[in-house]
């Protein structure tokens, strides 16, 4: 153990805040760190500058005949979220620290902890002459602020890969891990209705005037979902999930434990049942902020403006342009007439998918099944990372998982991941490499 935990402690010492112009200095060194472990297993490897943002590109060549081996993508990040509340940790955020069955520190789990997982796994095979495979890492350090450079990085190399393999994600549980293959896209609005010239006063007007505020309510609510489903126009290009899928969804917790442990209240009755169906498998709009008149001060007017940030969550395959689309149609559509409403789309991002049956997951899953005695669900992410599209488009399968737990504190004081993980992380990526060989 203490081989690993000095050597990783190295890189979680390295203060790679993104969000923070003061620390750009430390953010570029956890790159050369990256470097230089690649290049101390016998690769190649530089710290690119990416249009202002730091990349770690490096290989590992094949032990044995590279030019007829797979070529592997390992991606992660070396950037890390701010520590703040720096009170609310229990011990220096940038100085780990063993406590119990855990490691603590600031991007121990998120996502330093993880690439050194495969990085360990790659070397400890390459040393060997026993690396059946090219791995190729290609890491960024703004991740936690944006992370567009890797996306155009990976449209400009033109080399391809057979497969790719991401650990920045989760298990399920103790002792239940998990592959995503597919990621929610979204779309972002910014809503503004006006419904006339000035605020009027509700006494005279009330009930005779356009108010603002309840013409963007009418508008929004066409949009917004009945019993878990959005209006058709928004369900276009739904992928459903396969068989397989709906098996592993089953031996997830339930949704009503999923709600509950977040103090949540269901939307609805049927909610609790249909919460991975909702959250991996269809689109979800959700009014984000509203904005509208006095809603502090007893202030008795019409008001003549409306605002509104919406995002719509993507399902897989479901496309941004297309949906966008739709979104503004119905909510033009459903505004009573003289509102004035202006639709602005401040960002999207694609949805991503991985088939399951793809031949690079299945060696996957049998590769985690040996290491770790279970074969991993395959499960889909609510949330969106750019990168799993880019890849599809490239006809590069993914392989998204990690060994964090739901009580990593992901983004919090108190970040951690169980120290028998590390082991055992890195045991799975190297079955995974070795794997991958048959591709």
């Amino acid at each position: 153990m203490q081989d690993w935990s000095d050597e990783l402690a190295e890189f979680l010492r390295i203060p790679s805040v993104s969000a923070d112009p003061a620390l750009a200095a430390s953010v570029r060194d956890a790159g050369e760190w990256v470097c230089d472990f690649v290049r101390d297993a016998g690769g190649e490897a530089e710290l690119l500058d990416w249009h202002g943002q730091p990349l770690a590109v490096g290989e590992l060549r094949a032990s044995g005949d590279a030019a007829a081996a797979p070529t592997i993508l390992c991606y992660g990040h070396f950037d890390v979220q701010p520590p703040d509340p720096l009170e609310l940790w229990q011990s220096a955020p940038f100085e780990p620290e063993i406590r119990g069955e855990y490691l603590y520190g600031r991007g121990v789990a998120d996502d330093k902890g993880q690439l050194y997982l495969l990085l360990s796994a790659a070397r400890e095979l390459a040393r060997a002459g026993k690396l059946p495979v090219n791995v190729r890492f290609a890491c960024d350090g703004e991740e936690e602020t944006g992370g567009h450079s890797i996306l155009d990085y990976l449209r400009a190399d033109e080399r391809g890969a057979d497969a790719a393999v991401i650990f920045d994600s989760g298990m399920i549980a103790r002792g239940k891990p998990a592959f995503n293959i597919a990621t929610r896209g979204l779309v972002y609005f910014h809503v503004t209705l006006r419904s006339g010239e000035r605020d009027l006063h509700s006494g005279i007007f009330g009930g005779a005037a356009l108010n603002a505020a309840h013409a963007l309510i009418t508008a929004l609510g066409a949009v917004t979902a009945t019993d878990g489903r959005l209006a058709e126009p928004l369900r276009q290009g739904i992928q459903p999930p396969s068989p397989e899928e709906l098996a592993g969804w089953r031996s997830l917790p339930s949704g009503e434990h999923e709600l509950d442990a977040q103090g949540a209240r269901p939307a609805d009755a049927r909610a609790p049942e249909e919460f991975y169906v909702r959250t991996f498998a269809e689109p979800a709009l959700d009014i984000n902020g509203i904005e509208s008149g006095s809603p502090h001060l007893q202030k008795t007017v019409l008001p003549v403006q409306a605002s509104a940030n919406v995002s719509i969550r993507l399902a897989p395959v479901q496309d941004a342009t297309e949906i966008a689309t739709a979104f503004e149609q119905l909510v033009r559509e459903a505004a009573p007439a003289g509102a004035e409403l202006e639709v602005e789309l401040l960002s999207s991002a694609p949805a991503g998918l991985v088939a399951p049956d793809a031949r690079a997951v299945q060696l996957g899953l049998s590769a985690f099944e040996r290491a770790l005695g279970v074969r991993p669900a395959l499960i889909r992410s609510g949330g969106t990372l750019p990168i799993v599209p880019a890849l599809s488009e490239r006809g590069i399968p993914s392989i998204i998982t990690g060994f964090s737990l739901p009580n990593a504190n992901i983004h919090s004081p108190n970040e951690c991941m169980l120290v028998e993980y590390f082991p055992l992380g890195i045991s799975a990526a190297r079955a995974l490499l070795q794997a991958f060989a048959s591709l």
